[in-house]
């Protein structure tokens, strides 16, 4: 792992969307000069991130497949905001490519406007406009009902669900909510209760939905739930379109067993002309308004300039959605055991005689305490690296390990016998045969301390060569007359007995041997397998 700081000038940032101005001068404070090119179709941008490092977007400029595909050099899309549907996540992350969000810029915002709308439902607010704008003064179907004692049901209680629950029990609303991911047990929220989706649904007298687009989350409330809802509740959906299946909504309030929905999200944005919820006066649409507050757009900007700057710069990638983030001062303490991490994979991969199918890490010591998710990342990098012909990194690893069948299993522990912290991993291959190497720092340079039986104290870097031999006095000298008479000096040897008769021999070197000396080392006779390994 390189030290040296990367200078600003040399990445591309391309910008395409608007962004408040304040995210330009984050990005010149810190030494970049980003490109804007506003409005661009796919064709167009197609054409112009050939040589694109980062390029930043909000919710229009559609971040395709084949934009990830024309653009080589690229290594993040940030996207000012919460949602990422208009990036091909799947194709960044088999790429490589880091996609990151904004999510606590538009919290609040979004919240306030699904407690806005919930108030309009409530007292007509918009009917009563439109009429009162036509001429109008009556009061005929305008009755509307309080929010105090009501009950709220939120599905999903992550950053702005909790806002909207938090602000409804100020309101002095009861607060039901629903989160698959939440644990069972005591809520999160003092004062509000847990409750299947079900109960929830059956109970409310508004629900709130704010969950992300998933496949799990896709038409959430279906028809036959929204068949199941509380006679005259309201809904709002300020979270995604496509939770929800509209036309039942619609049809459940002209039967009048909702008293009114409000959208800010529909599944076709913009909708067509003649979209059937446009018509309903029991219905508010609003133009996806989560995030159009002068406050969000400044955060959200300069979130993602600063998320930006601090991945390029730092290769720390804070919210990212395909790869863990890490902070900088774990990232420093963290930072060697990534490179040993990625030396044993190394190892490994190149002593294996069939393709690796399982790896065991076992964490142990001071390291174990900390954030050292990027260690197991570097060890599936670092084997899958050396017999894949594309790109492999942080982002892809996962995904390639699971498309070649590579298992990944990791383990803590409180302490290990020897040394402060240590990373050991057993590999096993195709073909049966398994490895242990384990590893430490010395100072901050890496170590490989073991190889299956054999102790060491391995440097891990050059060309290193094992043999299996005949357990016999005499091979080092064999081996070390072979090799200077190509001019091949040894740095260290670790030798010791590997059972039936063999021994292990490693020699680290200063200078990597020709293939011509590995097969004349491998025509020595107590010498029974000579392998090359590069680190």
């Amino acid at each position: 792992m390189s030290t040296a700081r990367p200078s600003p000038a040399s990445f591309r940032i391309l910008i395409c969307d608007e962004l408040a101005p304040q995210a330009m001068e984050v990005f010149k404070s810190k030494g970049f000069e980003p490109e804007v090119a506003i409005g661009l179709k796919e064709d167009e941008l197609v054409a112009r991130v050939k040589d694109v490092h980062a390029l930043v977007v909000r919710s229009a400029t559609k971040v395709t497949r084949r934009v990830i595909e024309a653009a080589p050099a690229l290594r993040v899309v940030g996207r000012a905001g919460v949602g990422v549907d208009n990036v091909d996540c799947d194709a960044a992350s088999a790429r490589g490519v880091v996609v990151m969000n904004t999510p606590t810029g538009n919290t609040t915002t979004t919240a306030e406007l699904a407690l806005a709308l919930m108030f309009a439902l409530a007292r007509h607010v918009t009917k009563a406009d439109r009429e009162t704008k036509k001429g109008g003064w009556g009061k005929k179907g305008m009755m509307g009902t309080e929010i105090t004692g009501k009950t709220l049901g939120v599905i999903g209680l992550g950053r702005i669900g909790r806002v909207v629950a938090d602000r409804a029990l100020g309101l002095k609303m009861k607060v039901l909510a629903h989160d698959p991911y939440l644990n069972s047990g005591a809520a999160p929220m003092a004062g509000i209760e847990l409750a299947d989706l079900d109960t929830l649904l059956a109970k409310s007298d508004f629900v709130t939905l704010h969950v992300p687009m998933l496949d799990g989350t896709k038409n959430l409330l279906s028809k036959e739930r929204i068949a199941t809802m509380k006679k005259g509740a309201r809904l709002i959906n300020c979270a995604r379109g496509g939770l929800v299946d509209e036309a039942a909504v619609l049809q459940a309030i002209e039967e009048k067993r909702l008293a009114g929905a409000a959208f800010d999200v529909l599944a076709e944005e913009p909708p067509a002309k003649d979209h059937p919820l446009l018509g309903k006066d029991d219905v508010i649409v609003t133009p996806h308004l989560g995030a159009s507050s002068n406050e969000a757009q400044l955060a959200v900007a300069v979130d993602v300039a600063h998320q930006i700057a601090d991945f390029l710069l730092d290769g720390v990638a804070n919210n990212a959605v395909n790869v863990p983030a890490v902070g900088a001062q774990d990232l420093r303490e963290v930072g060697p055991y990534v490179v040993l991490s990625e030396k044993l994979g190394a190892f490994l991969a190149q002593v294996a005689t069939a393709p690796i199918t399982k790896l065991e890490l076992t964490v142990s010591g001071e390291l174990a305490k900390k954030d050292f998710r990027h260690v197991p990342l570097a060890l599936l990098s670092s084997v899958l690296r050396q017999n894949h012909d594309h790109g492999v990194n942080f982002v892809n690893a996962p995904l390639l390990a699971k498309e070649r069948g590579l298992q990944l299993f990791e383990r803590k522990e409180a302490a290990h016998a020897l040394y402060q912290s240590c990373l050991s991993v057993r590999a096993t291959s195709t073909d049966g045969t398994a490895h242990l190497v384990e590893g430490t720092l010395f100072g901050q340079s890496p170590r490989i301390t073991r190889f299956d039986e054999l102790e060491l104290d391995l440097d891990p870097k050059g060309p290193v060569l094992i043999t299996r031999h005949a357990d016999v006095p005499g091979v080092v000298g064999l081996l070390g007359t072979e090799l200077g008479k190509h001019k091949v000096n040894i740095r260290r040897v670790e030798l010791a007995p590997s059972g039936a008769g063999l021994a292990t021999g490693i020699l680290a070197l200063y200078d990597e041997p020709s293939a011509a000396v590995l097969a004349a080392l491998k025509t020595l006779q107590p010498v029974r397998d000579a392998r090359l390994i590069r680190l």
